[in-house]
């Protein structure tokens, strides 16, 4: 596994497009493509600020790669639930992004931190730039 590239951003939703913008850096460090990489950060962070944290709370988001060469990108919260797909309701404007992480990462699930909160982790398929 490679060394992990990590940013702390604020729990606040205006705060994921440092995320984003990490982990295109990374990518591209890497001379991997990074849309499909930067649309699942958005997702976890996003979910990770929303469902995960509570105001003045920090976000960690890391991304390395893993001893095969796969790239994985994470986010990291306090809380301990557990992310769900939900059914889709084309009523509402939210509630699908796990669906579509789901149909563009080749796997991704969580684990939980000793000291409180989780992981939600996903690995990307590595695309050359």
């Amino acid at each position: 596994m490679s060394e992990p590239e990590t940013i702390v951003i604020k729990a606040d939703v205006r705060e994921v497009r440092e995320a984003r913008d990490f982990v295109g850096l990374v990518f591209g460090a890497w001379g991997l493509t990074d849309y499909v990489a930067r649309t699942v950060v958005s997702e976890l962070a996003t979910n990770a600020v929303v469902h995960g944290s509570e105001d003045g709370d920090t976000v960690i988001v890391r991304a390395y790669r893993k001893d095969d060469g796969i790239p994985v990108v994470e986010a990291w919260d306090r809380s301990d639930d557990l992310p769900v797909i939900k059914a889709v309701n084309y009523g509402i404007e939210s509630g699908r992004g796990l669906l579509l992480l789901q149909g563009l990462v080749r796997r991704w699930g969580t684990r939980p931190l000793n000291e409180g909160g989780k992981v939600v982790w996903a690995e990307i398929e590595p695309v050359r730039a």
